[in-house]
């Protein structure tokens, strides 16, 4: 019947399909996503929107070349094209009629060939006995597949009840059934009708008789069931077909052995319920089931965590503090204070108490006092750094309906520990951070309340976790910027800067032996002096901490291997005279109280998160119209004290023997140095009055002194803050004398004596005693030139 094809040469362009094959009068959409498919679709769309589809032999291909597909395929009309996300193209095609590659004529930018279009007209047909015979039996195997396969709708059979064309037939009735990719592409390459029918229902056959073997399995598993248990059905239908195919199933291993370590742990009764309903839900699960993973890793959370595991405490306050006195030098009031917290658990037996916080500069032992503790109390020890942290996930975990959810760093860490009662540190409290994600300091709110952490409830979890024996302590260079509710469930125990002479025998004890042994030197090799160790203090680190001093000495060490390696020496000695050899010029200036008093600079004292600071504050003044100039990087509270202090001297000019009308004819520029740094706060409130009244005044000021407090305009003095650090800091440069607020007198007691017995501190409560300690007269000034 093969006269009956009119044949027209054509050329199209060509997409090979992947797993897909279309017949002549099949209206579908599929997916464009390769470059030459694309380009051929757009060629396509350019002419007259046909276009010949042949199905890929292996779908696996990615760039497939002319061997790569069915050379018989369907000539389609395209009938729309979407552009989806990603740049692949969603298109609508109806198959016309079938296409016989005779050339491919171009493989790049798509593929192009000449082809045989072979269409029919389906007037002309005469059907015979034969033919209409096997259109009869395609038709009912048709009705049989359906009745076995509910896959398939049984409109189908309507839709085809009025089509008389037996090519057609054979095509519809090909499209509406799944088949292989063989069987569909040997469908389409047969084109004498009667052979085509014939096909067909031999394929037909075959899948009928598969169909009816199912059948057989699925009858077979019914009756091995109860009819009431509708919920086992699956599961056993599951195990028959898997029996069929010889696949061996492990789920049940692991539900039993999830149940025996569910049962063996002492779990609550909320928390055994909820583990073991997950396990039931486990029994009902598929064993391809995405959600499958989902409940075997919440499983193993429940029984890896230490629910009733605890390390055992030895509380010995002897031991406690010669681990303290061998792990950190000085810091008496801070080890006196986790002795008195270790020896009151030991007298309560109990494990509830306040949560304690380290506050203090950078490199001052916070974070390994922190494991001090946990070593003299015998408990494990955990990290966790919330600096940068915005996501309150990171505290509370994931909820189970995100994918790859998991639990948050508290719980992982418990589990990371062993024990439900470690030492838990949350380092840099201060640095945590909250955006759309969530605030994660309010999420710590339940976690560091004492009375409400015996059921803190991870989102991953879902259940209660005791964290009341867990020992919290904080850390943080700074209380500022910690929430108010945050702060108020923690005790602040602050950590003051180290004196050069701490520092000193830090270095002796510690940091020397530790930087020695990590470098592989013995005491034979390399002898620091205690001479060059205080020059390293004092000339190249300027800090409240020992970080940059253990920096520093790391870098005399490798200096000394070096010519210990290099030029074959058995020992190296580094004194204060060959120190620059070893650390280059020194960067600071030990003392830096000027030659002479000068009018108009003044010493102030400012504290900052690393520790404290001296800020010289410069005022002059000049012939104009009275404005107020200052600069420095200022911020408005430093700004408004200054005002304060100008609008004092312009109260009291009389008494301060200062032309009267200088607001009127002079301009003042107040200064402070380092403009790069912005400064803010009220603390310099008396030292920038007190430079104003000396430039006004022409008086020059002690060079030797120092001074801090905020003033008001009636000239009182009112207390500040960080007076142990801005002391420091004075005795850092050599400042003799400082001036402090009278109410500040209860913070000399955190000074250390052996500062206090080389300082003079003069407590003030007005401006007039500030000027009186200050100024001094001209001849003095002349003196010590």
């Amino acid at each position: 019947m093969n006269n009956i094809y009119t044949i027209e040469t054509k050329t199209l362009p060509l997409i090979p399909l992947r797993g897909i094959s279309i017949f002549p009068y099949m209206v579908i959409h599929f997916d464009v996503g390769r470059e030459k498919s694309i380009e051929a679709l757009e060629q396509s769309m350019l002419d007259d929107s046909l276009i010949l589809l042949c199905t890929q032999i292996n779908p696996k291909v990615d760039e497939p070349t002319i061997e790569d597909f069915y050379h018989v395929g369907t000539v389609a009309k395209v009938k729309q094209m979407l552009k989806l996300p990603g740049g692949s193209i969603r298109v609508l095609v109806e198959g016309i009629s079938r296409g016989r590659v005779l050339q491919v004529t171009q493989d790049d930018p798509y593929f192009e060939a000449e082809i045989e279009d072979l269409t029919y007209d389906p007037e002309t047909i005469e059907t015979n006995q034969d033919i209409e015979a096997a259109m009869r039996l395609v038709v009912e195997d048709l009705e049989e597949y359906i009745s076995l396969n509910t896959k398939v709708s049984s409109e189908v059979l309507v839709s085809i009840s009025d089509i008389d064309d037996p090519g057609r037939l054979a095509d519809v009735i090909s499209s509406y059934i799944f088949l292989k990719q063989e069987d569909d592409q040997k469908i389409l390459e047969t084109f004498d009708f009667y052979e085509r029918l014939e096909v067909l229902h031999g394929i037909l056959q075959k899948e009928i008789e598969l169909l009816k073997i199912e059948d057989k399995i699925n009858q077979r598993v019914k009756k091995q069931i109860n009819k009431v248990q509708k919920e086992y059905y699956l599961k056993e239908q599951l195990k028959a077909i898997q029996k069929e195919l010889g696949e061996d199933d492990d789920i049940s291993n692991d539900i039993e052995e999830y149940t025996d370590k569910i049962n063996k742990l002492k779990l609550s009764k909320e928390v055994k319920e909820k583990a073991l309903k997950e396990v039931d839900r486990l029994t009902k699960m598929s064993p391809h089931s995405a959600e499958l993973g989902v409940i075997r890793t919440y499983l193993d959370w429940i029984v890896e965590l230490p629910w009733n595991k605890e390390s055992k405490e030895k509380i010995d306050i002897k031991k406690a503090r010669a681990i303290l006195d061998d792990d950190h030098y000085g810091l008496d009031d801070v080890k006196e204070r986790i002795l008195e917290f270790i020896a009151i658990r030991k007298l309560t037996n109990s494990m509830k108490g306040p949560i304690l916080c380290l506050v203090g500069p950078p490199g001052v032992g916070k974070t390994s006092i922190a494991r001090s503790i946990a070593k003299s109390l015998n408990r494990e020890f955990v990290r966790m750094s919330l600096g940068g942290v915005r996501d309150e996930a990171e505290i509370r975990g994931h909820r189970r309906t995100y994918v790859g959810s998991m639990p948050g760093r508290i719980i992982s860490s418990i589990k990371k520990a062993g024990t439900k009662n470690p030492l838990f540190l949350f380092d840099e409290i201060d640095k945590l951070a909250s955006d759309f994600r969530g605030d994660p300091a309010s999420a710590l709110l339940e976690v560091l309340d004492p009375e409400q952490n015996s059921t803190f409830t991870d989102h991953f979890m879902d259940v209660p976790f005791d964290l009341s024996k867990v020992f919290f302590i904080t850390t943080a260079n700074t209380t500022s910027s910690i929430p108010a509710p945050l702060l108020d469930r923690m005790e602040i125990i602050r950590i003051s800067g180290y004196t050069d002479e701490e520092k000193l025998q830090i270095s002796l004890k510690y940091l020397l032996p530790k930087q020695m042994k990590e470098h592989g030197l013995n005491p034979e090799q390399l002898q620091v002096s205690e001479s060059a160790l205080k020059g390293v203090i004092n000339y190249y680190t300027r800090e409240a901490g020992v970080r940059n001093l253990e920096r520093n000495i790391a870098s005399i060490c490798r200096k000394a291997a070096k010519k210990i390696v290099e030029n074959d020496l058995k020992q190296v000695r580094v004194n204060a005279g060959n120190l620059e050899n070893y650390l280059g010029s020194k960067i600071f200036r030990f003392d830096f109280v000027e030659e002479k008093n000068q009018i108009g600079v003044a010493n102030g004292l400012a504290w900052t998160a690393v520790g404290g600071e001296t800020l010289s504050i410069e005022v002059t003044t000049m012939k104009g119209t009275g404005k107020v100039q200052l600069t420095g990087q200022l911020g408005e509270v430093m700004k408004e004290s200054a005002m304060t202090g100008i609008s004092y001297i312009r109260a009291n000019s009389d008494k301060l023997h200062i032309e009267p009308d200088f607001h009127k004819d002079m301009d003042i520029h107040i200064h402070v140095p380092e403009g790069a740094i912005p400064k803010d706060g009220p603390s310099a409130g008396i030292t920038i009055a007190t430079a104003v009244a000396s430039a006004l005044s022409n008086t020059p000021i002690n060079r030797e002194l120092a001074m801090t407090g905020e003033v008001t305009l009636r000239g009182r003095v009112l207390p500040i803050g960080g007076v142990k650090e801005k002391v420091l800091a004075a005795h850092r440069m050599g400042i003799k004398k400082v001036l402090l607020p009278y109410e500040n007198s209860k913070d000399l007691d955190d000074i250390p004596d052996k500062i206090k017995k080389k300082m003079d501190f003069v407590m003030v409560k007005n401006m007039d005693e500030v000027l009186e300690h200050a100024l001094v007269a001209k001849d003095e000034n002349n003196e010590d030139n």
